[in-house]
């Protein structure tokens, strides 16, 4: 098949008969945009896809573009991802973009929920307490990240301590240990939202490297990228592509 034959296909097979609004009124760049994301990105690399919809939801969320992550939640669904697959990607947005922009996206992603028959809330994921957050969470960062994690903390001016200790009991305890995804699917997400956020070049590094450590190797990381890139830009794409060459320019 050629591209615009493959854009069709993949667009069914997400959205099923649904014919994009914009069609109405801005057909060429609806075709640019289709035979681009359906009919090119969608085809590199080996991401299944199912994890290209996870990567794009996260995107999605990180952007704010709220009408377009309401349109994948249901693709989501559409390819067999189940609801809490779907929130627990949402979800881990929290620690990267903050409350209020996840609250966001939950809305959107339960309205859909809600418009499909499904019964909220969703069955309870979480997999530690108040007792547990921190040494789970900070067990499953040195896992992620390996002997840094300890020379951060010590590193850390007493009046940061507390940033370190919210880091590995917030980010990592309250929502890396979490169930419905898998640490590597966690991690290989959290490249994608801060490689869409923009300045955090330092944070894609890490991130990058600790994707390398639980097993998402570099043309992973650059199949994923590569999927990003029509929801975040050349800019930011390319910014992210130069952290990933520099960390494994030994490889």
């Amino acid at each position: 098949m050629n591209r615009i034959e493959r854009s069709e296909e993949k667009y069914r097979q997400l959205f099923g008969d649904i014919t994009p609004a914009a069609y109405a009124t801005d057909p060429e760049f609806q075709d640019i945009l289709s035979r681009f994301i359906f009919g090119e990105v969608f085809y590199h690399g080996s991401l299944s896809d199912k994890e290209r919809e996870l990567v794009t939801l996260v995107v999605l969320a990180t952007n704010q573009t709220l009408p377009q992550l309401r349109a994948h939640v249901h693709a989501a669904l559409n390819l067999g991802l189940s609801p809490v697959e779907i929130r627990e990607a949402v979800y881990q947005c929290a620690p990267y973009i903050g409350f209020p922009k996840t609250l966001n996206a939950i809305a959107e992603m339960n309205e859909v929920f809600r418009e499909r028959g499904m019964a909220l809330p969703l069955e309870n994921q979480s997999r530690v307490d108040e007792n547990t957050r921190f040494d789970r969470g900070l067990a499953v960062q040195t896992e992620i990240f390996g002997d840094v994690v300890p020379r951060m903390r010590a590193a850390a001016p007493p009046s940061e301590r507390h940033i370190q200790d919210f880091l590995s009991a917030f980010c990592f305890g309250d929502f890396y240990t979490r169930g419905g995804l898998d640490l590597r699917t966690r991690e290989l997400l959290t490249f994608c939202i801060v490689s869409c956020l923009g300045g955090c070049e330092s944070q894609v590094k890490a991130h990058v490297q600790g994707n390398l450590n639980v097993g998402n190797d570099k043309e992973t990381l650059i199949a994923a990228l590569t999927h990003c890139l029509p929801y975040m830009g050349f800019p930011r794409t390319l910014n992210a592509l130069r952290c990933i060459q520099e960390v494994t320019v030994d490889d």
